[in-house]
Order: structure tokens, then C-alpha cells, then sequence
């Protein structure tokens, strides 16, 4: 499958005998979720750095054809000048993930709620994103969360950079539905512990049928873009995250959407 469908993390303590069988061992958390999804969006590495081994052991727990994407550190989003991140950003991808391999899915460049869109500054920052490490070509997402980057503008020079725009269903925050990248990142925010996974079945029947849409290089209907037109038709990898909201019902989530798409 090129679409990959997943939840933030793996140690989440509501999830054990909820998601993890009761007294399964917490060391094998990752091995298990592991063999019920298909990507992981890493939290852990917004927060701090890793070593070279983690990442070497992170990709020996899970199975052929599973994919990590990995959230990048704070401290290259979280600034006033996002122009001067570059030190930042070259620490982050010099830190060993490309111990991965072919496990390295996209990166995640989250920026804070309160960020606005600034043109020269984004396209600035844009081009400190680095194409290859170490020999490992990088793909990279933006998740922006502020209104004024419903811009064509942003669009554009999201597409032009080749970066992906992260789509967010969310009650919180605007959304961008806009296809700018060869892949589509999707993050589904809007879970409530009601439905057993977080979603209505009805909800998932459509988010199963926009996944199909963007893998096969589709626009899905129904979602909030800035441009009137559809970036160019092709196949797309598709990855596609239950994170936040109810984030209990993430992992149940995320199965009933694979299950809807293997059915």
C-alpha cells in the first residue's frame, strides 16, 4: 500500500488494555503497534535529540514496509525569524535519522498556532530544508495553523519547494487542503471518545474514500483549498495520522480506516 496509516507514538498509558493487550510488556510496545498499523508520526523528536543507535533500534522493532515520520525539533519552528533556523535544522537531520533507511518517511515542521504567515521569511526558511542527508533523499511537510497562510501565495511556494502542506481535520485550527508535494500528509484532530474510533463509521467511509482520492492523485471533494484548481493528477503516497483528539481512540482509529481500505 502506498498509503500509510498510523497514530503519534507508542507509549501512551490509556492505551494499555485498551490498544495494548493487558500486561503486555511496555518495551515491546513499539513491535506491537507496530504490527497492527502501518506509520508512526514520532512525537518525541520535537522535544529533544536522539542518538544514531535509537533510530538504528526504533527501525529493527517494526516490519518491512513500515514508515517513522518524525516531528522536527521546536527549536527550528518555534523562533521569531524563521530565516535563522538554519543550525537548527542541519542538528535535527544530522542527528542519526537517516538510521531509518528506507523506514524515514516525511518530516513534520510544525509551527505554533500564533505563527502568521510572513512571505519572504516562509520562503526563506523553505530553502534551508534540506533535499538529502548523508545520501538519503528527505521529503518535508509544513503544518501551519494560523489563518493568514490561506494564501496563494503560501501555496505556491509550498509547491514550488516541493513541500508537502499538512492537511489537518480539525476543530481547533484553519485547514489547507491544497496538494503542493509528491505525497500527501494528513492529520486527523478531531477524534471524540463517543465513537468507538473516534470518528462515526459513516466519517471514515469518507476519510477511506479522500485516502483512495489522494493515492491516486485525486482532489477529494468537500475540504477547504485555498486555490480553485487541482495541482496535476499522479499517484501520491498518502500518510494519514489519528493523533490528538480523542487521542484514546487513536490506534482503534487508525485500524478502522485500514480495515475500510484493505476491505
Amino acid at each position: 500500500m502506498t498509503i500509510r496509516i498510523g497514530i503519534g507514538g507508542w507509549t501512551y498509558e490509556p492505551w494499555r488494555g485498551t490498544f495494548f493487550p493487558e500486561k503486555w510488556p511496555h518495551k515491546r510496545e513499539l513491535e506491537y503497534a507496530a504490527g497492527r498499523l502501518s506509520a508512526i508520526e514520532v512525537n518525541g523528536t520535537y522535544y529533544s535529540g536522539f542518538k544514531p543507535a535509537t533510530f538504528a533500534s526504533w527501525r529493527a522493532q517494526v516490519p518491512a514496509g513500515f514508515v517513522f515520520t518524525l516531528k522536527a525539533s521546536r527549536y527550528c519552528t518555534n523562533r521569531k525569524v524563521l530565516a535563522e533556523a538554519g543550525d537548527s535544522i542541519a542538528r535535527f537531520c544530522g542527528q542519526g535519522i537517516v538510521e531509518l533507511g528506507d523506514m524515514l518517511g516525511p518530516i513534520l515542521w510544525q509551527f505554533m498556532p500564533t505563527k502568521r504567515f510572513d512571505a519572504d521569511d516562509f520562503r526563506a526558511f523553505l530553502a534551508l530544508l534540506p533535499a538529502t542527508q548523508d545520501g538519503v533523499a528527505l521529503r518535508h511537510a509544513v503544518h501551519v495553523r494560523h489563518e493568514s497562510f490561506a494564501d496563494p501565495a503560501f501555496v505556491a511556494m509550498c509547491r514550488g519547494a516541493g513541500v508537502a502542506i499538512v492537511f489537518a481535520d480539525s476543530a481547533d485550527y484553519p485547514s489547507i487542503a491544497d496538494v503542493t508535494g509528491d505525497f500527501v500528509y494528513a492529520r486527523f484532530e478531531a477524534g471524540e471518545e463517543r465513537f468507538d474510533a473516534g470518528y462515526a463509521p459513516e466519517a471514515l467511509d469518507r476519510w477511506a474514500d479522500a485516502a483512495r482520492t489522494w493515492d491516486a492523485g485525486g482532489r477529494p471533494g468537500g475540504l477547504p483549498y485555498v486555490e480553485d484548481a487541482a495541482a496535476p493528477e499522479r499517484a501520491r503516497d498518502t500518510f494519514v495520522f489519528f493523533i490528538n483528539g480523542a487521542k484514546v481512540r487513536a490506534p482503534h482509529g487508525a485500524m478502522a480506516l485500514i480495515a475500510r481500505l484493505q476491505g
